[in-house]
């Protein structure tokens, strides 16, 4: 199938993008992806869009079928995944509203299956840029352009979920340097990498996760989604200028990210 080039993860509270030509349903190997994916056109590119919990929101982070979900991406022809997400602040400096391209991970998960390699064959697959810095690039220079709130680079330490975390969990991460905080970013990047698609982290800065800094009330579910909702149309608006800016050829670190991932 060629059905699209680029993908898009819908987060919290983005559940939708462009009117869809059409909606197809795809079954994997790894059961049904979160929902229906919608296909459309836009810049000259052929897109795919996936609400990652659900149009209705029914999957909690944990519950997500990842696997399936990027694989019916790669069923497609898609290339290059676009991965709008909420996330909390663990930095004073990283405000409501802004936008954050992290370059660097820590999972904190615990229960995700999070690789297609499950033997025999084995694969090792290099995590020490888990995003495409190509993209990266890119969707910085689209932002500026826009003059949108936009810091390039950054830790994004995902947790478990569903629950927020502790204030001892957010202190500690913010101790660590640590600027962003999420449920959904893993596994989501490796398993993209495992299928040499490029993976474009894009966090929305929604909340200050437990009450950073100090005089700021505990996030809420319900003040990520008034957050988001209030800047959605940012996120969109970026996306709409960088899709058609996307490379035909890629050139990246991601294109062959099997190619020496073998023992």
């Amino acid at each position: 199938m060629r059905e699209a080039q680029v993908g898009i993860f819908g987060g919290s509270g983005f559940y939708d993008f462009f009117p869809p030509e059409k909606e197809i349903e795809i079954n994997t190997p790894y059961g049904s992806p979160s929902d229906k994916i919608a296909l459309f056109q836009l810049g000259g590119k052929k897109v795919a869009f996936l609400p990652r919990h659900g149009k209705k929101h029914h999957l909690p982070p944990h519950k997500i079928p990842y696997r399936a979900n990027l694989w019916a991406m790669k069923e497609l022809g898609v290339t290059q995944i676009l991965a709008p997400c909420a996330v909390g602040s663990l930095q004073k400096e990283i405000r409501r509203g802004h936008l954050v391209l992290a370059d660097q991970l820590v999972d904190r998960t615990k229960s995700r299956l999070d690789t297609f390699f499950e033997g025999p064959k084995v694969v090792h697959v290099s995590m020490a840029e888990p995003f495409c810095p190509d993209l990266s690039q890119r969707a910085y220079q689209v932002g500026q352009a826009l003059g949108y709130p936009l810091h390039k680079g950054g830790t994004a330490v995902v947790i478990e979920g569903p629950r927020f975390s502790s204030k001892a969990e957010s202190r500690w991460f913010t101790q660590m340097g640590w600027q962003v905080v999420n449920m959904t970013i893993y596994p989501e990047c490796v398993l993209a990498r495992e299928l040499e698609i490029c993976y474009l982290n894009l966090s929305l800065v929604t909340d200050y996760d437990t009450g950073l800094p100090e005089e700021a009330e505990p996030v809420s579910a319900a003040e990520v989604m008034r957050s988001f909702q209030d800047n959605v149309e940012k996120l969109k608006k970026l996306l709409e200028r960088l899709i058609p800016q996307l490379p035909q050829k890629r050139e990246c670190l991601c294109v062959s990210a099997l190619s020496s991932a073998q023992l």
